[in-house]
């Protein structure tokens, strides 16, 4: 593998380990930071199969012959979420921002997972017409993350006040940054559809998501470490900085 997709796999997998150890915290009562949106806490016993999974699914994706099949049960896993719990709640409530927000944060981080597996050794078992499903699968990821980054552009314009609100005093003109970013989201995802400049969206795309974790996310999370919402903030920031320079790999291998 190229060092963009280890490095791109390495925040990925450390993104869904930290969310199981959020599920461990609230299935043993702890006070720390409990999952905050998208991964709403359920029931004790749920959280545990959550947390096992997810820590099951980030250690999987590191080894070679499984890597391939994890990666697409985790995609299957948070479709399967995404139809029957966030979608639900995003017909019941359609205005509210914070459904769209969490939905289309788990769609982005399956069609990473998806992306994922078509990047991964094939492993033992695999037949050519799995990995024919594998890479079609893969194109409907980066579709997903593409449409999940126009949604985050749509908010980012709407909300630009708040937005504004989210990033550092120290940082001036912090409005302007509110409508790049969204510029920036649209940017990447017409380069991904298009496959115009896509290597390039995609590698300013996941060093884009890296800065916030240090610069906006980091701090945030320093001053508020109890905090669920902060924290899982913090982590979705890293897998979509993950699924960023996973993009980049794809997008060089097909340009190869």
């Amino acid at each position: 593998m190229s060092s963009v997709l280890n490095l791109g796999r390495t925040l990925f997998a450390i993104a869904i380990a930290a969310f199981g150890l959020q599920y461990i915290l609230f299935a043993t009562g702890q006070k720390g930071p409990i999952p905050g949106a998208p991964w709403y806490p359920a029931s004790v016993g749920v959280a545990w199969l959550a947390a096992i999974v997810l820590i099951a699914v980030a250690v999987g994706l590191f080894v070679g012959g499984a890597a391939r099949h994890v990666a697409v049960l985790l995609d299957a896993g948070l479709s399967l979420r995404i139809l029957f719990f966030h979608l639900p709640l995003l017909i019941a409530h359609p205005r509210d921002p914070g459904q769209w927000t969490t939905l289309f944060e788990v769609l982005a981080i399956s069609g990473g997972a998806a992306v994922l597996a078509e990047l991964s050794p094939e492993g033992l078992s695999s037949s050519p017409r799995w990995n024919r499903i594998v890479d079609l699968n893969a194109k409907v990821g980066v579709f997903c993350i593409a449409v999940s980054l126009v949604v985050f552009a749509v908010q980012h314009f709407m909300y630009a006040q708040f937005v504004a609100t989210l990033i550092p005093a120290w940082i001036p003109a912090r409005l302007f940054w509110a409508y790049s970013t969204g510029a920036a989201f649209v940017a990447a995802a017409l380069a991904m559809t298009t496959k115009m400049m896509a290597r390039l969206a995609s590698l300013l795309l996941g060093v884009m998501f890296l800065l916030w974790v240090i610069i906006l996310h980091g701090p945030r999370v320093m001053h508020a470490i109890q905090s669920g919402d902060e924290v899982t903030s913090l982590f979705v920031a890293l897998a979509m900085s993950g699924i960023g320079f996973i993009l980049t790999e794809r997008f060089a291998r097909q340009r190869a």
